[in-house]
């Protein structure tokens, strides 16, 4: 196993990079519940395609959707306090995102089982996180030194 060689509490950039996703999917779930932000504001279920509540007017969500979110940001905040943690956020929130952009493309925006609920832009919104996660994951697990710092 490798020791570590950073100063309590100096974050690597793999770890900063955890933490913004984390801080993008909690304001996103906040959002969520913020009337004109999230149009039709009076139609928000908590779960099923029923929900016909648009984040920016685009995005579809439920409370469900909203708790989600506020959940996975708060897991990539706990996540982020260590450099493999933060790089298993990255790589295995991704893979779920990717997951769920599947799961949009395999059944129906009116179906039962629709129920996180998510319509078209979500699931390109949902691929794009799952890449991008991944990528961070991948392009940034071989730095382990602190961001902004320069080895002699």
């Amino acid at each position: 196993m490798a020791v570590s060689t950073r100063p309590p509490g100096v974050r690597t950039a793999l770890q900063w990079s955890a933490l913004g996703v984390a801080g993008v999917f909690l304001f996103a779930g906040i959002l969520g519940f913020v009337p004109g932000i999230t149009s039709n504001y009076g139609s928000l279920g908590f779960a099923g395609p029923g929900s016909g509540a648009l984040l920016l007017g685009i995005f579809q969500v439920s409370v469900l959707h909203n708790l989600v979110h506020l959940l996975f940001g708060a897991a990539g905040v706990f996540m982020a306090r260590t450099h493999r943690q933060a790089r298993n956020f990255l790589t295995y929130g991704g893979v779920i995102y990717l997951v769920l952009w599947l799961y949009g493309l395999l059944i129906g925006d009116d179906t039962p089982a629709n129920f996180i609920p998510e319509n078209y832009a979500d699931n390109w919104l949902h691929l794009i996180l799952g890449l991008a996660m991944i990528v961070l994951a991948v392009l940034l697990s071989p730095r382990t030194t602190p961001a902004g710092s320069r080895k002699s």
